[in-house]
């Protein structure tokens, strides 16, 4: 195995298969999160609302993976001194959070694996239209790492990360309309729902697996704004992170 694969590998073993292995009860709190969202809206609906809470799910699973990743950084940083240690080491910082966001995706695969088998009951699409939805869960996942990785650098205590984490999760997947579709909001509040990137995502994915339909201009718009949402957090992540002042 190459340098690099072994840093992001010691990047999955600390942060994801040892916390798994030693204290499966936290993985508890990634499978209950997306699925408790689901089960609601189910009973709410009566059903009728199955897919779109089943994509609502995979869409918060996806961004609270991201989101997470800014706690474990800011530990990691403030408790142990790791960045100090990465910062003057061959290792750059898109290796140490291309590895730590990877540790986040196997952390949170149990929720991913059950809300994946319940899209592959429910939704029968074409493969292409799979492959477009998790093109967007992708880049939904590329957002939040990036502003993760942004917000941990400049963070200063733990309390205070899981603080911005918490409340960016409950703006752009519980407030944000991800598990039904923006439509069921009351129009003058609609406006609101479309500041976040995660509507422009729940959109796109609920229209290609079928359960709503948008105009062929809304979608490329959707498409354009979702694209645009993740270049501004990458580059936010990338360019404004203060890497080496710590």
């Amino acid at each position: 195995m190459t340098r690099v694969g072994n840093q992001i590998m010691a990047s999955i073993l600390v942060n994801a298969i040892y916390e798994m292995k030693n204290y499966p009860v936290v993985l508890l709190n990634t499978v209950l999160s997306p699925l408790s969202f689901l089960v609601l809206i189910f009973l709410i609906s009566d059903g009728a609302l199955l897919g779109e809470a089943i994509l609502g799910g995979l869409i918060m699973s996806m961004f609270q993976s991201g989101i997470s990743l800014q706690s474990d950084l800011s530990h990691l940083k403030n408790d142990f001194k790791l960045q100090e240690i990465v910062v003057s080491s061959p290792t750059s910082s898109t290796i140490y959070v291309a590895g730590m966001a990877l540790s986040e995706i196997i952390y949170s695969s149990p929720a991913i694996i059950i809300l994946s088998i319940l899209f592959a009951l429910v939704i029968n699409v074409p493969l292409i239209q799979v492959a477009a939805i998790i093109a967007v869960l992708l880049m939904v996942f590329l957002s939040s790492v990036a502003l993760s990785f942004a917000l941990s650098t400049i963070s200063t205590d733990i309390v205070q990360s899981y603080s911005f984490s918490r409340l960016i999760t409950i703006l752009f997947t519980s407030l944000a309309p991800v598990y039904y579709p923006v439509t069921l909001i009351p129009e003058p509040l609609q406006p609101l729902a479309y500041l976040s990137p995660t509507t422009y995502a729940a959109q796109l994915a609920q229209h290609m697996a079928g359960l709503t339909q948008v105009s062929p201009g809304m979608f490329a718009f959707d498409w354009a704004v979702l694209l645009i949402f993740t270049a501004i957090f990458l580059w936010v992540g990338f360019r404004k992170a203060r890497w080496r002042d710590v």
